[in-house]
């Protein structure tokens, strides 16, 4: 019997499964190259195309200039009395609309008809001085005459005198006598010249002015025009158009002093816009630019206007107390500049002084445009 060598393989053959057991095999995939560069690529494209985006409406923008401190601004026009007195009537109410030259409220007129009737009988007084100098150059006149045709006469007795003098028919006396009389008689020519020369003067200098000419005719004539003014002035009228308010001192009674607000007349019909931009805002402002405006008490009103100008200064240096940066510790504050916009269109009766508004300006160019 021949005997057959075999290999025993040492490795010992696996079990079988149990049959109740399912061996399942999970298979694990590595991912792949691609992508994962997808997902890189994606990461660097976000911030690109953000900074692109960004820096493109960066460029284009810059062509509106806005601001939110803008106030409207009407005419606050003070109601005042120009004489004083006390107050007897009252014609107005607050809130009320009234035309230019509507009586507001009258002063007590009594004084000051007594005053124009005092400057009436000073008026005439000084055209009748007038006429009184006049008469009175006149009389100077004739005395100049008289004392002329005298003095003649006392030179004829003077000559005649020397002459008998000569001959021996007449005293040495007798011709100290007619010298005499005849000097005194030139006297009397001189000194009646003298009085039309006071005359004339007294009129001016001008025996022909007119009497409404002379000076204190003038002067009389000035303080019969301010009574006739003062009386006018009791009654008080409004000098525009407008709204009026704070009538609340307004009162019969009440004594008022001239100049003394006692009301306010707001003018409706001139309003504009007072934009205060940052100092960092006015590169491309100028006068004439298109502005836009909104009001925050009407949102839905539409109002357009343009720039009108610019203000000296910043508002700081308007100040009642300007601010000093001359210590050290100074800190830059960006300054705002008013700017003023002229209103042009729009429902403009429902705007009212002091309200707030935003307004935008067109400057017509981005910053794109401005960079080439």
């Amino acid at each position: 019997m021949n005997a057959v060598s075999k290999k025993i393989d040492p490795t010992p053959a696996p079990s079988p499964a149990p049959a109740n057991e399912t061996v399942a095999a999970t298979p694990v995939s590595a991912p792949s190259k691609p992508r994962k560069r997808s997902r890189k690529g994606l990461m660097l494209l976000v911030p690109v195309l953000l900074a692109v985006g960004g820096g493109y409406v960066w460029l284009t923008g810059g062509r509106y200039i806005e601001t939110d401190n803008a106030y409207v601004h009407q005419p606050l026009v003070p109601i005042s009395a120009d004489v004083a007195g006390r107050i007897t009537e009252v014609y107005v109410t607050e809130n009320q609309y009234v035309q230019a030259g509507t009586p507001l409220f009258a002063i007590d007129a009594e004084p000051y008809r007594i005053a124009l009737a005092q400057a009436d009988a000073a008026l005439a007084a000084s055209r009748l001085q007038v006429e009184q100098l006049r008469a009175g150059l006149v009389s100077a006149q004739a005395q100049v005459t008289a004392a002329e045709a005298l003095a003649q006469v006392r030179h004829r007795d003077y000559e005649r005198q020397q002459e008998m003098e000569s001959r021996g028919l007449s005293t040495p006396s007798a011709l100290d006598n007619a010298t005499l009389a005849a000097q005194s008689a030139d006297n009397a020519v001189e000194l009646a010249r003298a009085g039309v020369a006071v005359a004339v003067a007294a009129l001016g200098g001008d025996p022909q002015i007119a009497t409404d000419d002379f000076p204190a005719v003038r002067a009389a004539q000035s303080q019969h025009a301010q009574a006739e003014r003062n009386l006018a002035r009791a009654q008080i009228v409004a000098p525009v158009s407008g709204v009026v308010s704070q009538i609340g001192n307004l009162n019969v009674g009440q004594y008022v002093a001239p100049g003394t607000s006692v009301a306010s007349l707001v003018q409706r019909d001139v309003t504009w816009i007072d934009a205060n931009f940052r100092e960092t805002q006015l590169e491309t402002l100028t006068p004439g630019l298109p502005v836009t405006i909104s009001i925050d008490a009407y949102p839905d009103l539409a109002i357009t206007g343009t720039v009108d100008s610019l203000g000296a200064a910043t508002g700081s240096q308007f100040a009642l107390i300007p601010a000093q940066n001359a210590t050290g510790n100074w800190v830059k504050v960006t300054q705002r500049v008013p700017v003023r916009i002229a209103v042009q269109a729009g429902d403009l009766d429902r705007l009212r002084d002091g309200m707030s508004a935003v307004v935008s300006v067109d400057t017509g160019r981005t910053r794109l445009d401005r960079l080439r």
